[in-house]
């Protein structure tokens, strides 16, 4: 696995350039290109009633789009990344994909919907839907986040997101992807954790001796995963919890001062993680610090 070129989607909402900034990191790790993707909604070029088709919308939107993405170009240059523009109009979320596959891009990159105070569990329905169909692993980004923390409102600030990714690992295919991806990040890393979460079902039930058992196999398991970073060059270390999986986990990444998590996509059918969001799409709405899912 490597990530040598990345599709960057934005709507040029507020911070979209220190988002962009945040990924440049990536360049000790390969990264060697970068597609600046901007989507026209069809609804802002649209026919309208007795108006037609808003050519001269879509013209003016094209204008804007390159004239910010030919600026942000000059920083690009500036850290040793080649860029080109690619500005379509359409469905989004097809259109990012589509892109995504012509391009052949490592990892997509997209920036999460702004809550308001009466959104408290809610990915929006564009980064849901490319969460879950994209073939390639995608990054959620977050530049700064408020949040509650010990009844206190935190803001953070992600920038060099990269420096100590925490792997969410619950031993599935696209866990085992996970552990690939940090080990192509090598060299924007400083440490790499590795985390495993028992989860409150499973060890309600369980005996304390099949507890104990189950306790030293994740071990095993959370040992053998850093072995293979150690052995791909990557300094590791490896964090064992029990209780409410999404909720341990960013409990986790506020203890050990993660920079970003990454997980397996989950396996779940489509319609019921749509509407009720499995461990990993909770984990990406609730969490200050960007999540990378790898599908």
């Amino acid at each position: 696995m490597k990530i040598e070129k990345i599709l960057f989607h934005t709507r040029f909402r507020e911070l979209a350039f220190n988002s962009l900034k945040s990924i440049l990191d990536l360049k000790a790790a390969g990264l060697k290109e970068i597609v600046l993707t901007h989507i026209i909604p069809l609804e802002e070029s649209a026919f309208v009633p007795y108006g037609g088709y808003l050519k001269e919308a879509e013209e003016h939107a094209r204008a804007k789009a390159r004239m910010q993405f030919e600026d942000w170009q000059q920083t690009l240059e500036q850290a040793g990344i080649a860029s080109f523009i690619r500005i379509e109009t359409g469905i989004t979320n097809a259109k990012i994909l589509e892109i995504a596959d012509q391009e052949k891009v490592d990892m997509i990159v997209v920036g999460r919907k702004k809550r308001t105070p009466l959104e408290k569990v809610y990915v929006g329905a564009h980064i849901l839907d490319i969460l879950r169909r994209s073939p390639v692993p995608v990054l959620m980004s977050k530049y700064m986040v408020q949040f509650e923390w010990e009844g206190e409102l935190v803001t953070r600030v992600n920038e060099h997101i990269f420096r100590r990714p925490l792997l969410a690992t619950d031993w599935s295919d696209p866990s085992q992807r996970g552990l690939k991806m940090l080990s192509a990040l090598k060299g924007a890393v400083e440490k790499a954790l590795v985390a495993h979460i028992i989860g409150s079902k499973l060890s309600k039930k369980a005996s304390p001796e099949a507890l104990k058992e189950l306790e030293l196999e994740s071990r095993q398991r959370l040992d053998a995963f850093c072995q293979i970073l150690a052995d791909a060059g990557l300094l590791a270390e490896s964090h064992l919890s029990m209780g409410r999986t999404a909720v341990e986990i960013i409990k986790m990444s506020r203890e050990y001062k993660a920079t970003m998590i990454v997980m397996g996509r989950t396996g779940k059918d489509w319609f019921e993680e749509y509407w009720l969001g499995g461990v990993s799409h909770r984990v990406a709405e609730i969490s200050e610090l960007p999540v990378m899912l790898v599908p």
